[in-house]
C-alpha cells in the first residue's frame, strides 16, 4: 500500500513537471559590441517568475505551458518586451540585445556601460573576476547612502576613515603621506599646501562612474604608495539624450540656531574672490575691512547635465557628456573649547590643567564654504578595436570661517583668562585637470593603453587675519607683546604636473575555445611635478591701546598708521622706510619615471599568479627663502626603487577565492615637510626638516572572499605592514613648541583584519518591488612604531624629546565601524520608487600627535555618526531627496593623554546637517 502511494505521488509529480517549458537565452550589449550583460532581468510580464542572467550573460527557467510575453531589462537600459508561446516540455531560445536609454534610479542618472559599473552588483562582478585585490563603490551605492562627496564616499569602505573637520583620508592606519590619489589612472595634484592629496571632499559625486580603492599594490601603480591609492573613474556617457536639473536647499542645525552667525564682510558669495596684495602696503594702510557682518545660514544648490551619442558610420559612436554644479554650505561648533599643548608638571590636574597651560580658549566658529565644479567628457570610439577620450575638469573651492577665541593666552600677556584672539580665513583653490586616453586592441594578442594629463592647481589664501586683544572692566586693548599678533598674512600656491602612461598587453596561452590564459604587460610611467609657493605677513604693532571691538576698523586704518599710532613690517622686518617688499617662497621641482613589467597567467582551472616588477627613479630638489633662512638655499633627494609584487588568486569554487599579495614600495617627504618654512596656526606651528627622507614599505595581504548571490559578499583580510624609517610630526625642542616632520625610529608595523558582508535579506512581491538589503564592514588595526630621540637628533638639526619609547601611528583606529540597512519600494514598472537607507559610521580612539617632554599623545576621541537619506521617483521624470547627517551630534573630543589624567585640547559639536533636493530629467 505504502509503495503503491509513493508510486502515484512520483508519478504525478514527474507529470506536473513535465507540463513546464523552459525558456533560456543570452543577453548582450547592442551598445558595446555585443558584450554579454550579467545580473540583467529576464521576467514573464505580469508575475514574478524569471531570473536574472549570470556572469556571462545567460538565463534559464522554466515556465507552465502556454503564450506568454517576457521583459527584458537592465539599468540603464531601455526594457524589450518579446512575445513567445512554449508546450510542455518543450526548450525555446530567445536571445536579445538591449540598447541603453536614459533610466534613472533613486535621483542618479545611471550610464551604460558594458558592465554598468555604476550599478553595485557589476562592481562585486569585478571584483570577484579580477586578480588585484581592490574594492569599488558606485554612483548607485552613492545615491543609496547620500553621499555627495569622494572623502565620504570612500570613508563608507572596508579600513577607511575620514579625518574630521578635512577630506583627509586614512587607509589602515595611515594617512596623507601614505596615500595616493588619480582620476582615471592619471596622478591629480594637492590643492593645499599642507597636503599630499587633494581634499577629497571638493570632489563632487555628481562627475562619478564609480571609485576603485587599491589597498594592495600593484606595478601599474606609483610607489610612492603605503596606505591605498584611490582612483576617481569619470562619468562616460554612452546612452541617448538626456537633460537634466536639480536643485536643492540645506541648513546646518547649530548655524541655524545662533542667530550672531556672522563673517567677514565683503567676501564673495559663490567663491571667486581673489584679493591679492594691496599696493604699497608698508606705507598705506590698504587692507580689507576687518567688520563682520551678519549672515542667514541656509544654503542650496544647482545642478545641470547633460549627454548624449551618436552613432558614426557603421562601428563608430560619438559621446558626449557635460554636468556643472553649485553648492554651498554653512556650519558653526557648538561648546567649543582649544587648548596648546599642556606640560603635565602644570598646577592642577585632570582638564583643571588646560587653564595652566600656555593658550586655553573657548571659542566660537563660523564657516561658508562653495563648491563649483564643472566636467566635459568627449569619447569617440572609431570602431570595435580603438577608442580615444578626453576628459576636462574645473573645481573651485573655498572656505570662509571667523573665528573668536576667549580665555587664557601668555604670549598675549593674558594669563588670568582675559584674552580674545580674532581669525579671519579665507581660502580658495582652482584645479584644472586635462586628460587625453586611449586604448587600441592591435590584434587579437596585442591591446595597447596610453594616457596624458596636465593639471594646473591654484590656491590661494588672500589676506588671512589675526588680531590678539585683552579685555579689561568692559574694555577692550590691542595685545601688543609681539609685532606678529595682530597681522594680516597672504599666502599662494601654484603648482602644474604633466603625466604620461602606457602600457602594451601581449596575450599568452591561446586555447581551444579562443580564449587566453594569460597575458604579459609592459609599461611606462611618468610625471613631472613643479611648485611655486609664497607667502607674506604683515605685521601691526600698536602698544595696548584701546579699542572698540565691535569696530576694529576705527583703530586699524590710514589715518592712525600716519600718525604712528600703528606700524606696518613683514616676517623679514621690512617696514615702510626700509622699502622693497620680499615675501618668503619656496619652490619645489619633482620628477619620477617608471618602467613596469607584470607577467598573469591562469595555471589550471582555478590558480591564477601575478607577478609584477616596477623600477621608479625619483629627484626632488626644494628651494627656500624664508624668515628662518633669507639666503636663498636648497637641497635635493635622490631615490632609486625596485619593488617587486606577487598576487595569487585561487578559486575554491565558482563563489569562493583565496587571495593573497605581497609588495614592496616606498613613501616620499612632501616639498612643504623640507622646505624650512614656518606656517602658523591658533595653536600650533609648523616648520620644515630639510633632512627628512623617505621611509621604505613592505605590504602583505590574504583574503577570502565569497559571493553567495549576485548582490551579496562575505569577506575576510588579514594584512600586514612594515615600515623603515616611519615619518611623524612630532613637537621639537623650541622656545615654541614648534612641530616639525621627522624620520621618528628605525621601524613600524600594523598589523589588522577586515571583515566585509552584504546581504539581501529579502527580494519580493511582483517583479521583486520590495528590497531589504544591509551592508557591514568592520576593520581591526594594531599599530606599533618606535620612537628614537637620538636618531632624530643624529640625522636633523633639530631635538625631541618622546614622553614614549614606541607609539601608534597618527590617525590610526584600531576599530572602524560601518553599517547600512536600506529598503527599496518599486511600482508602475519601476518608473516610480521609494527608497530609505539608514547608515552607521565609527572610528575608534586614535593618536592625532605624538607626545614629546613628558607630555601624553594627543588623541581624537571616538566617535559614531548616523545619517538618514530618504529618496523617491514620482515618475519617469521627477525625483526628490531628503538626508538627515549626524543625527547623534556627538561631542567631538581631542584630549592629552598625561598619566596623571587627560587634559581637554579640543572640544566641540557640529550639529545636525538636513538637505532636501528635487531633481527633473527631460
Amino acid at each position: 500500500m505504502k509503495f503503491r502511494l509513493l508510486f502515484i505521488t512520483l508519478f504525478i509529480c514527474s507529470f506536473a513537471f513535465a507540463q513546464k517549458g523552459t525558456v533560456s537565452g543570452v543577453l548582450t550589449d547592442k551598445d558595446a559590441n555585443n558584450a554579454t550583460l550579467p545580473f540583467a532581468n529576464a521576467m514573464i510580464k505580469g508575475t514574478n517568475v524569471g531570473t536574472t542572467t549570470d556572469e556571462n550573460g545567460k538565463y534559464s527557467f522554466k515556465v507552465d505551458a502556454g503564450n506568454y510575453t517576457i521583459i527584458f531589462s537592465f539599468l540603464g537600459y531601455e526594457n524589450v518586451e518579446q512575445n513567445f508561446t512554449i508546450a510542455a516540455g518543450e526548450n525555446v531560445t530567445i536571445n536579445k540585445g538591449l540598447g541603453s536609454g536614459s533610466y534613472k534610479l533613486e535621483d542618479v542618472v545611471i550610464q551604460a556601460t558594458a558592465k554598468s559599473r555604476e550599478k553595485e552588483t557589476a562592481l562585486l562582478l569585478d571584483q570577484k573576476n579580477a586578480v588585484e585585490i581592490k574594492q569599488n563603490i558606485g554612483a548607485q551605492e552613492l545615491s543609496r547612502k547620500g553621499v555627495s562627496d569622494v572623502a565620504t564616499a570612500i570613508s563608507k569602505t572596508t579600513g577607511v576613515t575620514k579625518e574630521e573637520g578635512s577630506g583627509n583620508i586614512f587607509v589602515r592606519g595611515l594617512g596623507d603621506r601614505y596615500n595616493a590619489t588619480t582620476m582615471n589612472g592619471l596622478p591629480i595634484p594637492s590643492n593645499d599646501p599642507e597636503k599630499k592629496n587633494m581634499n577629497l571632499e571638493n570632489f563632487s559625486t555628481d562627475i562619478i562612474e564609480y571609485i576603485s580603492i587599491d589597498k594592495v599594490y600593484s606595478s601599474r601603480l606609483f610607489g610612492d604608495f603605503g596606505g591605498g591609492n584611490v582612483d576617481i573613474i569619470s562619468k562616460n556617457y554612452q546612452g541617448k539624450g538626456f537633460f537634466r536639473v536639480e536643485i536643492g536647499t540645506n541648513a546646518n542645525t547649530n548655524a541655524i540656531g545662533d542667530k550672531n552667525f556672522k563673517l567677514q564682510k565683503g567676501q564673495d558669495d559663490f567663491g571667486f574672490s581673489d584679493h591679492g596684495i594691496p599696493n604699497n602696503p608698508l606705507r598705506q594702510y590698504n587692507f580689507r575691512t576687518l567688520e563682520k557682518e551678519h549672515k542667514v545660514p541656509f544654503a542650496g544648490n544647482l545642478g545641470l547635465s547633460a549627454g548624449d551619442s551618436y552613432n558614426i558610420g557603421e562601428s563608430g559612436k560619438l559621446s558626449l557628456f557635460g554636468t556643472v554644479s553649485l553648492t554651498n554650505e554653512y556650519a558653526s561648533k557648538n561648546n567649543a573649547s582649544a587648548a596648546s599643548s599642556v606640560n603635565p608638571a602644570a598646577t592642577g590636574s585632570g582638564n583643571e590643567i588646560g587653564f595652566y597651560g600656555k593658550k586655553f580658549y573657548k571659542y566660537l566658529s563660523y564657516t561658508y564654504g562653495t563648491n563649483t565644479t564643472a566636467m566635459g567628457n568627449i569619447g569617440y570610439k572609431i570602431n570595435n578595436n580603438h577608442k580615444v577620450s578626453f576628459n576636462t575638469l574645473f573645481m573651485n573651492s573655498s572656505s570662509q570661517s571667523s573665528e573668536e577665541y576667549y580665555g587664557r593666552d601668555v604670549d598675549a600677556n593674558a594669563e588670568e583668562g582675559n584674552g580674545i584672539t580674532v581669525r579671519n580665513l579665507y581660502t580658495k583653490n582652482t584645479l584644472f585637470v586635462n586628460q587625453l586616453l586611449g586604448e587600441h586592441k592591435l590584434t587579437d594578442r596585442i591591446v595597447a593603453n596610453w594616457g596624458v594629463s596636465h593639471n594646473v592647481i591654484d590656491g590661494e589664501m588672500p589676506d588671512r587675519t589675526t588680531n590678539k586683544l585683552t579685555t579689561n572692566e568692559g574694555k577692550y586693548y590691542v595685545a601688543g607683546q609681539s609685532a606678529a599678533d595682530n597681522n594680516h598674512y597672504f599666502q599662494g600656491l601654484t603648482e602644474t604636473e604633466t603625466a604620461v602612461s602606457a602600457a602594451v598587453d601581449y596575450k599568452i596561452g591561446k586555447t581551444g575555445e579562443g580564449e587566453f590564459k594569460g597575458k604579459i604587460t609592459l609599461g611606462y610611467n611618468g610625471k613631472v611635478k613643479a611648485r611655486d609657493f609664497q607667502a607674506t605677513q604683515f605685521n601691526v604693532k600698536s602698544g595696548n591701546a584701546e579699542i572698540d571691538f565691535n569696530n576694529p576698523d576705527s583703530f586699524y586704518n590710514q589715518q592712525n598708521l600716519a600718525a604712528g599710532l600703528i606700524n606696518i613690517s613683514t616676517f623679514r622686518g621690512e617696514t615702510g622706510i626700509k622699502g622693497a617688499l620680499n615675501p618668503q617662497f619656496y619652490t619645489g621641482d619633482q620628477t619620477i619615471s617608471s618602467g613596469f613589467a607584470n607577467f598573469e597567467y591562469k595555471f589550471g582551472a582555478k590558480f591564477t599568479a601575478s607577478l609584477g616588477v616596477r623600477t621608479d627613479r625619483i629627484t626632488q630638489d626644494v628651494t627656500w627663502n624664508t624668515s628662518l633662512d633669507p639666503k636663498t638655499r636648497g637641497n635635493n633627494l635622490n631615490k632609486n626603487a625596485f619593488m617587486p609584487n606577487v598576487i595569487l588568486k585561487y578559486e575554491l569554487n565558482d563563489k569562493q577565492n583565496l587571495r593573497f599579495g605581497f609588495s614592496q614600495t616606498y613613501t616620499l617627504p612632501q616639498f612643504k615637510e623640507r622646505a624650512l618654512f614656518v606656517y602658523e596656526d591658533i595653536n600650533e606651528v609648523h616648520v620644515g626638516n630639510p633632512r627628512l627622507y623617505a621611509s621604505d614599505n613592505y605590504n602583505a595581504d590574504i583574503k577570502w572572499e565569497m559571493f553567495p548571490k549576485s548582490e551579496e559578499l562575505i569577506s575576510v583580510t588579514a594584512f600586514g605592514k612594515y615600515i623603515q624609517n616611519p615619518i611623524n610630526e612630532t613637537t621639537i625642542n623650541s622656545a615654541t613648541n614648534d612641530i616639525s616632520y621627522v624620520n621618528s625610529g628605525d621601524s613600524g608595523y600594523a598589523v589588522g583584519a577586515e571583515v566585509e558582508y552584504r546581504k539581501s535579506i529579502f527580494n519580493i512581491g511582483e517583479n521583486n518591488a520590495r528590497k531589504l538589503s544591509a551592508g557591514l564592514n568592520a576593520s581591526y588595526i594594531y599599530t606599533d612604531q618606535e620612537l628614537d630621540s637620538e636618531k632624530v637628533k643624529r640625522e636633523t638639526d633639530y631635538e625631541v624629546d618622546f614622553t614614549n619609547t614606541k607609539g601608534k601611528f597618527t590617525g590610526a583606529s584600531p576599530l572602524l565601524l560601518n553599517a547600512d540597512l536600506t529598503y527599496l519600494q518599486e511600482w508602475n514598472n519601476k518608473d516610480s520608487n521609494i527608497s530609505a537607507t539608514i547608515a552607521y559610521n565609527y572610528f575608534s580612539d586614535r593618536v592625532y600627535a605624538l607626545g614629546t617632554t613628558q607630555r601624553g599623545n594627543q588623541i581624537d576621541e571616538a566617535v559614531g555618526t548616523l545619517d538618514f537619506i530618504l529618496k523617491s521617483k514620482f515618475n519617469k521624470n521627477l525625483g526628490l531627496g531628503l538626508a538627515i547627517k549626524n543625527i547623534l551630534d556627538p561631542t567631538i573630543n581631542r584630549v592629552q593623554a598625561n598619566a596623571g589624567g587627560d587634559v581637554n585640547m579640543l572640544s566641540y559639536t557640529k550639529g545636525l546637517n538636513l538637505s532636501l533636493g528635487l531633481n527633473y530629467q527631460f
